[in-house]
Formats: structure tokens, C-alpha cells, sequence
């Protein structure tokens, strides 16, 4: 295979970020002749399809999909470039909606934010503590930290790190109670449980610890409160490790078993890829995400 053209990249990444031919043409100042010609050159080159063509309609193949998770990081960087070249960065402003659960709101965000307010001092963040999903589509957020990558039209996600899970107790409980030493030891009344019981047995279940959604005596759907009742001995909870190694007082249970894989994704709507106050907040929120998984 030939060298690739730098061109056809940006032709591809913009046309995958946008959605469609003309926005990425306009994007990228050229006409959308010129930019189909260096999207169908690029493929050519590689001898696969990166779209599927609905009418006027583009969808990313999954060669194109996975293409694009290795080209956005090459763009993000040479915005990165031009932005600190023209000393621009601080003239991007206004208002980011991110959305993501109370844990990472209330333990994680706060220092990744005073990194924003310090590089972006002009743009405003706004947070949406909630465990469900928001609807990027109707713009709750705009962007999104989730754990699973998302399954809609018109959403991209970007891949950041693999984290991890464990279960954790109080040095209070524990020393009431004693280390439990297997999975079924953790099952009982002294696990606390995510408000979707049945959806939350379902994942205990499936790891090996057997609970049914009536065995449970405190449960909540906040993970803050949560958390708060196993530093306050209550219970049992699953946590991120990078939040629970910051916490005084608990201990991991079983630390022969193997943690549980958690994904961090960031997700934004497609036709946001190009606002700069978003890829600026989106670059800086992956770059200290993925830090926490080396930590």
C-alpha cells in the first residue's frame, strides 16, 4: 500500500466528524467535489469501504469506525497545535454540558475542571450529575462520560481507558463482621444495592454472588450516598478503585478476585465534533481520564 495522502485523512476525519460531505467541505474550505474525491481516493487507497451511503446520508463502516479512533487523536493534536501557534485558546468561550455520574462529579471532575478553567478560563462548564443516559440527541450535554459505547445514529464515542471495580467495606464493618473470604459471603443484607435491583442482581449474579432483588436493606440511586453509607460501616458497595483508593477508612474485599472491567467512554453528538469549546473540553477531559487507569 501507498503512502497515505495527509489530505484524505482530514477529508475522512472531517467528513466522519460532521456527518456529511457539505458540513466537512465547509469545514475544511474546500468544495465538495474536491472533498467526495479525496474521501473515495483514501478508501481506494486502502482498498475498503469507510461509509455506507444513504442518500445524502453518510454512515461510518466499522473499518471507518475504527479508523477514525486512531485518526481522531491526530486531529485533536493538530488543533492542539494551531490553537496554542495563534494563541487562540483563550478566546474560546462559552457554555459545555457535561453529563456523568454523581461519583465521577463528586470525586473525579473537580481537578480535571480546574484544569479547564486555567486553559479555557473563558468557557463555562456545567455539570449533570445523573446515572442515567442522558439524550445527547435532545442536547442535555454535550458530552457525555459513559461506560459503554454508544449504539445511536448521529452519536460518536471516543474510547479512553479501561478502569476497574472492586468491592469495598469499612474498617469499621470489617471489624465487626470479619473479611468475608468468598463471593458468597458478600451476598446478604449487609450489600447495599443500585436503585434497578433487578438490573443489579443480574451483574452480582452473573459474577457469583447470589441476590435477589427483595434481599436487599439499603439501597439507593445515588453512588455518593452510597459510598457515604460503607464509610459510615453500613455495608457492603462496589466502587471504582481510583475513587476508593482515595478514601480513608475502606478496605477492598477478596483481593484475590479479579476486578470488575469498567469502560470509559466520552460521547458527544456529531454535529458538536467541530465546535472548538467542545473539542478543547473533550481533549482535556480524555488526556486526564485515561491518566486515572495509570494511576
Amino acid at each position: 500500500m501507498r503512502a497515505i495522502d495527509w489530505n484524505h485523512l482530514r477529508a475522512f476525519h472531517a467528513t466522519a466528524q460532521t456527518g456529511s460531505l457539505s458540513a466537512a467541505a465547509r469545514q475544511l474550505g474546500l468544495t465538495q467535489p474536491t472533498l467526495s474525491r479525496q474521501v473515495q481516493a483514501l478508501e481506494a487507497d486502502l482498498g475498503v469501504p469507510l461509509f455506507e451511503r444513504f442518500g445524502r446520508r453518510l454512515v461510518l463502516t466499522q473499518t471507518g469506525a475504527d479508523l477514525l479512533e486512531h485518526i481522531r487523536s491526530m486531529g485533536d493534536a493538530a488543533d492542539s497545535f494551531m490553537l496554542a501557534a495563534s494563541g487562540r485558546v483563550e478566546d474560546i468561550s462559552g457554555r459545555v454540558c457535561i453529563s456523568t455520574t454523581d461519583t465521577y462529579c463528586a470525586y473525579i471532575l473537580p481537578p480535571i475542571l480546574e484544569r479547564i478553567r486555567v486553559e479555557a478560563p473563558r468557557v463555562s462548564i456545567a455539570l449533570n450529575a445523573t446515572n442515567e443516559i442522558s439524550n445527547l440527541h435532545r442536547r442535555e450535554a454535550d458530552i457525555a462520560i459513559r461506560h459503554a459505547r454508544p449504539d445511536r445514529p448521529g452519536l460518536v464515542g471516543e474510547f479512553v481507558c479501561e478502569t476497574e471495580a472492586a468491592f469495598y467495606a469499612s474498617d469499621g464493618w470489617i471489624a465487626r463482621n470479619g473479611m468475608p473470604k468468598t463471593l458468597r459471603e458478600l451476598a446478604g443484607a449487609h450489600l447495599i444495592g443500585f436503585d434497578d435491583t433487578e438490573r443489579f442482581c443480574d451483574h452480582l449474579n452473573a459474577i457469583g454472588i447470589p441476590m435477589a432483588a427483595g434481599d436487599f436493606r439499603l439501597v439507593s440511586d445515588s453512588s455518593v450516598a452510597i459510598w457515604e453509607m460503607v464509610r459510615h460501616g453500613m455495608g457492603i458497595a462496589a466502587m471504582l478503585c481510583e475513587i476508593a483508593e482515595r478514601t480513608a477508612g475502606v478496605k477492598r474485599l477478596l483481593p484475590q478476585m479479579p476486578p470488575i472491567s469498567v469502560p470509559v467512554w466520552l460521547v458527544s453528538h456529531q454535529e458538536l465534533q467541530s465546535t472548538p469549546r467542545i473539542r478543547l473540553v473533550q481533549r482535556i477531559l480524555a488526556e486526564e481520564l485515561a491518566r486515572l487507569s495509570d494511576r
